[in-house]
């Protein structure tokens, strides 16, 4: 005990040298702040020290002490989180972006913009939508989550049913690596394929490969408004089938979500919004093409609804009302935390498989009695039923574990990745591994091994 606290004064003194003042938090109550992400469920440490870098070079000073004391590094954006990649373990320093948050450059032309990872999304998206632009991936947490998060995790959101995730907007990262260098990988320009794709590669790696001091996005025009439509479904397999009834017409939404009626109810308990509504589940459809085209796309999914046994569907007249209902959705999360401890899973499955995954998820939870409640991208089969237990209560949160574990097999038996969107973290490690082939879970370890020789970046998450 006594040589683990020599080494961590070394550690925080030797950060304090190297750094300018007010940089190293070393307080216990300081660095307890920084202790998890939201995935309380996964197991977590106190940090030795929490470093607050202004600047790229300062990650990389941070890296090289590191180096130097064998101690791990751990990359945290906002801390909005869901599978504990952010989550501090033994003897390591956390480097929380939230100093870094500078919009360092919009380029109308070449229509792409250059961010400190600590940027909000949606601070992002308000700043190029003056200029005409738009930046499309938006995870339910865009109000809080950060550029640099995103990027970690390759988040999805709301709109990437049509339009994609973070992976697809990334053109070029400023990166500290395992070795302590200050490095760029990608390009600016609209093509490039010289060498391997490392940006790429990167993104989705969860600080495993890397820490990310800046990052370039490519940007969209601004959208036409958008058409929503809106169904009740008294099961929510009918509203599965309605899914699969859209995507079985052609059009591509720019949102298809579900939400279910323990979120409804949850929201408007603490919102009182005026959201219940007598009905299992809900859809919630956009559109986005422009004139004509558009009130068509919305007329097809409204009668694809109706097909698939709505009780009630329509299109909204009242953007108040529509945006009421995706802001519902956007809260679902912090509003079941407010009832009890919440395991939240991130499956993802093919459209037509839905319904079926929607039952298995029913099933699964009656079986083991615990609640859950379901929302959903369900327009790229990307699920999220969340696990929700009585506080204190020891036996739901073990039934619950057993019934997060089941249905990532579901999904695997459908056809589909253990997670979407939310990343492997330490939550889904076990289930990454019964997704890959091992030779090919050891081509992840290679890369670890390549670009982290010594092993100091995020070590136990995604995988062992």
């Amino acid at each position: 005990m006594t040589l683990a606290l020599t080494r961590a004064d070394a550690l925080r003194a030797d950060l304090v040298l190297a750094l300018p003042e007010g940089t190293v938090l070393t307080a216990p109550e300081s660095r307890e702040a920084y202790r998890h992400d939201e995935a309380e469920w996964a197991p977590s440490a106190l940090p030795a020290a929490v470093v607050r870098p202004t600047s790229a070079e300062q990650v990389r000073d941070v890296v090289r002490v590191c180096l130097e004391h064998g101690a791990p590094v751990v990359a945290r954006g906002a801390g909005t989180g869901l599978s504990g990649g952010a989550n501090a373990v033994e003897g390591c320093v956390v480097v929380s972006f939230e100093r870094m948050d500078a919009i360092v450059e919009v380029n109308t032309l070449e229509r792409y913009a250059v961010v400190q990872p600590g940027v909000v999304n949606d601070d992002l998206r308000a700043a190029v939508a003056g200029q005409g632009l738009w930046y499309p991936p938006d995870p339910a947490s865009s109000p809080w989550s950060t550029i640099g998060g995103n990027v970690a995790t390759n988040a999805g959101g709301v709109c990437c049913v049509k339009y994609g995730v973070t992976r697809d907007y990334v053109l070029e990262l400023q990166v500290v690596t395992g070795t302590g260098e200050l490095v760029r990988v990608g390009r600016r320009t609209a093509k490039g394929v010289a060498g391997y794709d490392l940006a790429g590669l990167l993104v989705g790696s969860e600080g495993t490969l890397g820490i990310v001091t800046e990052v370039t996005v490519r940007l969209r025009p601004a959208r036409p408004a958008e058409h929503t439509v809106v169904g009740y479904f008294g099961s929510l397999v009918a509203a599965g089938e309605a899914v699969a009834a859209v995507a079985a017409t052609g059009v591509v939404p720019s949102a298809l979500e579900l939400l279910d009626q323990h979120c409804l109810a949850a929201v408007d308990e603490w919102k009182n919004m005026g959201l219940r509504a007598d009905a299992v589940a809900i859809l919630l459809a956009r559109v986005d093409a422009p004139g004509s085209a558009g009130e068509a796309e919305a007329d097809a999914v409204l009668a694809a609804f109706e097909s698939a046994g709505a009780s009630w569907a329509a299109r909204s007249d009242d953007p108040q009302d529509a945006d009421a209902l995706f802001s519902a959705r956007r809260l679902a999360y912090p509003a079941l935390e407010r009832l009890g401890p919440v395991l939240t899973e991130d499956v993802c499955v093919p459209v037509g498989a839905v319904p079926a995954m929607l039952a298995r998820v029913e099933e699964i939870g009656r079986r083991h009695d615990v609640l859950v409640a379901t929302i959903a991208h369900a327009g790229d089969g990307n699920l999220h039923p969340l696990l929700i237990t009585p506080p204190g209560d020891d036996a739901a949160r073990e039934r619950a574990q057993r019934a997060f574990a089941e249905i990532m097999t579901a999904a695997l038996d459908l056809g589909g990745p253990v997670t979407g969107e939310h990343g492997v973290g330490l939550l889904k490690r076990d289930g990454l591994e019964a997704e890959l082939d091992p030779v090919v879970t050891e081509m992840h370890r290679a890369l670890r091994r390549a670009l982290d020789p010594h092993g100091i970046l995020n070590p136990g998450k995604v995988v062992a």
